[in-house]
């Protein structure tokens, strides 16, 4: 890696069941509560983490958070590609 990780939100068309679908069908990225480290993550905080808290705090439902870890760029394109061809974005 030449360069820093990211941590990249996206919105996905499609709430909650479309953000759940994305995290469960992608291969190269593990499915995290917390995010950061050299692997690649992803979380759905309205599916995990903010499950417990109060409706008018959570984050939208069709909200997925991504950490960009150490593995091929290309790879994890294709990795999200492929989740992403059974979701509504």
């Amino acid at each position: 890696m030449t360069g820093p990780g990211a941590m990249i939100a996206i919105a996905l068309r499609g709430g909650y069941d479309a953000a759940a679908r994305l995290t469960s069908s992608v291969q190269l990225f593990t499915h995290a509560v917390s995010l950061g480290g050299v692997d690649s993550l992803i979380q759905h905080p309205a599916g995990l983490t903010h499950r417990p808290v109060a409706a008018h705090a959570k984050p939208s439902a069709n909200l997925v958070r991504l950490s960009i870890g150490l593995e091929s760029p290309e790879d994890l394109m294709a990795d999200l590609d492929a989740g992403l061809s059974g979701v509504s974005t």
